[in-house]
Parts: C-alpha cells; structure tokens; sequence
C-alpha cells in the first residue's frame, strides 16, 4: 500500500496549465509577436489542463484507495526572524478531490471555449488567462500553509479582473472588473489580517503547526479586550472567505461579472474562484471549532445569502444572471453548511455544485449562441425542438439544483438542511427557515428560466433589441432560427451532466459518513453534534432519495416548479398582474435591495470626502503647512533675530553688556519687592 506521492508529480500538476498559459500568452499574441495560431495555442492549453486533469485522477485514486499523503515544503522563499516562509504541498483526500473537480470543469470550459470564443479577436489571450486561472486555484488548494494560500487567493483575483474585463473596450465590463476587484480588496484586508494575527501568536503559517497550537489559540483574549483570539482570527479570515466566496454584502461584484465572457462565468462561478472562501474555512475547522461566535457569524451570513440572493433571481431576465443569481444562493447553503460544523457537507455541496452550476452556464452559452447572442429569455421560447442536446443536459442541471431525488444536487442539498436542524446554535432556527424557504425560490426561478426558454411559444423573432449581446463585436439577427451548438461546445455539455446527476449517489455515504474526511476535517461533536445525528439517520443513498420524496424539501420544489409552470405557460399574464401589485418591493429588488447604491453614493462618497478631508487638512495644511513649512519658517525667523544681533560692531556688544548688568542689578535690588507686591 502506498503511503506517499512524488513530489516532482505534484508539481506538475499546477505547472502543466502555467506552462500552456505563457506559451498562448507570450507567442500567441502580439505580445510575442504572434508566433503561434489559433489552433497550436488551444492545443496547448488544453493538453496542460488534460495533464493536470490525469495527474490529478490519480492522485486521487492514490488518497482514496491507498492512504496515501503528502506534506513537505518543496522550497523556502525567506526565513524572517524564525518565520518560514515556505512553498509546499498539502495533499489529502480534501485537496485531491478539489484538484480533481478544478482540473476537470477547467479541461471542460477549456474544450467549449474553441466553440464560443471562435470568432474573438482575444482568442489566444483569453485561452492563455483561463489556463493561468487554473494554474492560480490549484496552487491554492494544493498549498500547506497560508503564504502560498494567499498566493494563490490573490492570483485567482487578478486573473478574474482580466478575465471579467476581458473585453476592455466595453464601459460595462471594466467597471464590472474594477467593482470585482475592489470589493475582494475588502474581504482580503480582513483575510491578511486574520493572517497576520496567526502569524503572530503562532510564529508560523504552516497548517500543522498552526492546528497543534490551536487549544493554546483557544485559551488567549484579544489584547484590550474579553473577546477570544479565536474569535477575532476567525471572523477576519471569514470576512476574507465573504469577499472571494460573494456572501453578503460583499456579493455585489458577482451579478456584474457576467460581463465577461460566458466560459469564464462557469469557471469562476462553478467549481474555482467563488469557492475558494468555502475550501479555506473547512480547510481550518480545527480553528472555528473553538469559536461558536464566529460560527453563529457564519450562519447568519449565509442564510441572508442563500435566502435574499434567491428573491433576486426571481425578476432576472438576462440568462446569465439568472444563474448568477443561483450561484449567490447556493455558495449560501454551502456557507451555511460551514456555520453548522458540516465542512464536509459544504464541501461535498461544493463538489456537486460545482458540476451542475459549471453546466447550466455552459448550457446558458450554448443558449445564447443557437439565439444569435440573444440573452434576454423574454424572447426566446420554444428552443427544445432546435436545440435537443442543450435542452436535456440544461434540464438535468436544473433538476439537480433543485435538489430532484437521486440527483447529486439532492444528496448534498437536502445533507445541509439536516444538518442546520440539528444545529444547536442560537441562528440554527433562522438559517433552517432561510434554506427551506431557498428551496421553493430555488425551483421557481429555475424552472422559470427553463419553462421561458425551453417551451411555449417562440418569441425570438419578436426580440425588439438586436444587440442584446454577450459576445463581444457580434450581435445577432433574430430573424435566424435558433440552431444546436457545434461539438465542442455540447460534448462538455454531457461529459457534466453525467456527474451532475450520479455523483451524488455514488459519493454521499463514503465523503459524509465514512473516512474519506478523516483527520483532514475536524469537527467537536460535543459541542456540534450535526454530523453526528446526520450519521446515526443515514442508512444508505437509495434510503435517502426515498424518503426524500416524503420531505419538506422536495414539496417545496415541486411546489416551485408547479408554480413557475402555472404563471408562465399556463397564464402567462399573472406575472405582469403580480407586478403592478406589489411595485414597491419589485423596484427594491430590480435595485438589488439598493446596495450598489449605498456602496457608490454613501460608503465610496464617504471614503473621497474622508480622503480630500486627509489631503487638505491633514497633508496640506498639518504637514506641508505647519510641520514642513511652518518649521523652515521658524527656523529663518529665530536665524534672522540672531543674525541682526551678531552684527560684528563693538559697541552693540557693549550696550548689551551694560543692559545685562542693568538688568541684573535692577533684579537683585527691587527683586524682592516686585514678588511681595505680586504676593
């Protein structure tokens, strides 16, 4: 039985994509002078991710079958007064199953992207970002200690800033990028702070080391305070995970990013960048077992997400922001998963998730493509007949999103709701409320979209804007009849939907309720008993989907896709009735509940007033004014007082001698009297 992997394996794993991306980037562009095609760049790319796809398999196979591990640090950057500063690997069963989940969905975006991004001028660029992107997550996920973790966290940002304004001569996408960039600076700053802290109360960023010091972190206050070191350290490297992961109110940036291109949509939303923040909390679980104040943090916030985020999808027309909007709910319930002490089941709805979300964006596109990038659903109808493979791999990822029996969307979906009921902690009763509620807004939106664009009546020759488009330089004549995408864009589309309805089944019992998890995730079961009740109810998968026709969940669902099926098939005038009732809470969520509107006009107002109030008053006129320019002024008056008095004569020195005597002899004899009158 083989208990250790090669390192010079593992190190190909994350090299073989960065390989691909500076060859596509450097000789595909004008960059490099434009050595390399079209086809040799995609060729390329493509073989470093289906590398790192193999290695990765393998590894995994490795871990699962054979227990095999790995923990070395392959090279020191620095050492700063005894802090390490380190790259190294960490490979368990929870880094080899992200390695395998990354690698596949990226190999799968990577194959549609020859089909989408055709007739794109960028198209050797964009191949060369998504490989870097590739390259970036697994040095995240495969890191041993937090440096290279932030690395990794910090690549994955920049590279989603060019990949979202990747059409940089459209306004929207740039200040779509820049809003993504800026409001993930906010959560980092309490990430690096989170650890900053860490580093400092442990002298060390490797993961082990910081977990074996973990009762004696339990055991410290924050200086100046009563609350827990724990605490603290926790919330700020939350606050970091609600930035990358897009939990509220730092969510605002992720609706915007469906500017960039549709491939990209899928790989940062789906199985990458937005669940780094989830990997990293159940990455340091034996951190928030100390703290149920940080974990009742994490409740709260994620069933805000998973619930609000959901009402938004509901008025959404644009294809992609739909499932935008999905993404927001779902990262949710997987946030909320964590607050319980389920970090396996939140990883578990990660894995999943991340193949039925990676379709249904990929089924978006295909959409968009076959409508002549048409993404307004309003006007689309009756695509089924036209687009057969996109409309039954769009159907199997709705079903699995909303949690249908025996797909994988079920098994980890309804694994979270069990777990918040079992939950002991104060918001426990608030995040059941808000997944249950998720499951009904969940399956309305969904089926709304798929309803609108799948069946009823064709409205596409009807679309009164013919440049409603996601692809950049090309808009579409509607006048066209819809059509099937080529190859390589539906091959990716079946190669997803097959784990997006097995995966579930065939994985639940041995990643929850076996040792697939064991000492890679750390869970204190008397104080979080969740896992342990999910454990002693579970008897095997086929038990489950049965029973979960007898639930909560699965009526709720169906009573969403009954719904969506009545108001826009049935009578499809309710909706417009429905509206004109209740105007006000529909134009509070058209404006995303206004926080866009209090980040620019309050928060970032507020930020320009409190810098200009810094720069005049502060650096112009306290430091340039007085310390600057207020002492070199000083200093030529009291030099000028001086000069005229050393002014070289005899005689002004003599009549400031004898005025000294006078005055001293003047002192000495009405000194006394002077301080009696005083008196």
């Amino acid at each position: 039985m083989s208990q250790t992997l090669s390192a010079s394996t593992l190190l190909a794993v994350p090299l073989a994509p960065l390989a691909g991306a500076v060859l596509a980037g450097v000789f595909g562009t004008t960059f490099g002078g434009n050595w390399i095609g079209r086809r040799l760049s995609h060729t390329l790319t493509i073989l470093g991710v289906l590398i790192a796809f193999i290695l990765s398999a393998m590894t995994l196979k490795s871990v699962a079958l054979d227990g095999a591990r790995f923990n070395e640090t392959l090279y020191t950057w620095m050492v700063v007064g005894g802090l390490k500063m380190e790259v190294g690997f960490l490979i368990d069963s929870l880094t080899a199953m992200m390695m395998v989940v990354v690698t596949f969905v990226s190999l799968m975006v990577h194959l549609y992207t020859i089909g989408y991004m055709e007739e794109d001028e960028g198209y050797n660029r964009f191949f060369a970002y998504i490989s870097l992107f590739t390259f970036s997550m697994l040095m995240l996920v495969m890191s041993n200690n937090l440096l290279q973790l932030f690395f990794g966290w910090e690549a994955v940002g920049l590279v989603s800033y060019l990949l979202i304004g990747f059409w940089f001569n459209k306004p929207s996408a740039i200040f779509a990028n820049m809003k993504a960039f800026l409001v993930n600076r906010v959560g980092d700053f309490g990430f690096i702070l989170g650890i900053g802290l860490i580093a400092a109360y442990t002298g060390t960023l490797n993961y082990g080391e910081i977990f074996a010091k973990a009762g004696d972190l339990g055991a410290l206050s924050f200086p100046g305070t009563s609350w827990m070191l724990v605490t603290v350290i926790c919330i700020c490297l939350f606050i970091g995970a609600m930035g990358k992961s897009a939990q509220f109110p730092l969510h605002v940036w992720l609706p915007d990013s469906m500017e960039g291109p549709t491939p990209i949509s899928a790989l940062i939303h789906a199985a990458t960048m937005v669940t780094a923040g989830i990997f990293m909390v159940s990455r340091m679980s034996p951190l928030f077992e100390l703290s149920d104040t940080a974990l009742n943090f994490i409740l709260v916030i994620g069933a805000i997400t998973a619930l609000f985020m959901g009402f938004l999808g509901i008025i959404q027309n644009d294809i992609k922001r739909v499932v935008a909007y999905s993404t927001l709910s779902q990262l949710g319930y997987m946030t909320v998963a964590l607050g319980a002490s389920a970090y396996s089941v939140a990883v578990f709805h990660l894995m999943t998730h991340a193949f039925f979300k990676a379709l249904l964006f990929l089924g978006a596109g295909s959409v968009i493509m076959g409508m002549h990038h048409n993404q307004d659903i309003r006007w689309m109808g009756g695509v089924r007949k036209y687009m057969p493979i996109t409309w039954i791999t769009s159907l199997l990822g709705s079903m699995a999103l909303i949690g249908t029996p025996l797909f994988s969307g079920f098994y980890s979906k309804d694994s979270i709701i069990e777990a918040v009921h079992f939950s002991h902690l104060p918001a426990a009763g608030f995040a059941h409320f808000a997944v249950l509620a998720g499951v009904f807004i969940t399956a309305f939106y969904s089926f709304r979209m798929y309803f609108l664009v799948f069946h009823g009546k064709e409205r596409y020759d009807q679309n009164p804007d013919a440049h409603h488009d996601d692809h950049h330089g090309h808009g579409h004549d509607e006048h066209h009849e819809p059509h099937e995408s080529p190859w390589v864009v539906t091959v990716p589309l079946v190669l997803l939907a097959i784990p997006s309805v097995v995966v579930g089944f065939l994985f639940i019992q041995p990643m929850l309720f076996g040792d697939f998890f064991k000492d890679v995730i750390f869970v204190d079961a008397a104080k979080h008993p969740s896992m342990a009740h999910m454990t002693e109810h579970f008897h095997s998968a086929w038990a489950m989907a049965l029973h979960g026709l007898q639930t909560a969940p699965f009526w709720l669902a169906l009573a969403g896709v009954a719904l969506s099926y009545y108001m826009y098939m049935i009578n499809p005038a309710l909706p417009a009735a429905i509206k004109a009732r209740v105007q006000p809470i529909y134009t509070l969520l058209e404006n995303k509940y206004y926080l866009d509107w209090i980040n620019e006009n309050i928060l970032a107002r507020g930020a320009r007033a409190l810098g200009v109030g810094l720069w005049k008053g502060g650096d112009q006129a306290v430091i340039d004014g007085a310390l600057v320019n207020g002492s070199w002024k000083l200093v030529r008056g009291v030099s000028g007082i001086v000069r005229w008095m050393q002014s070289g004569f005899i005689f002004h020195y003599a009549l400031v001698m004898i005025l000294g005597v006078f005055a001293l002899m003047t002192w000495f004899v009405w000194g006394d009297v002077f301080m009696q009158l005083i008196k």
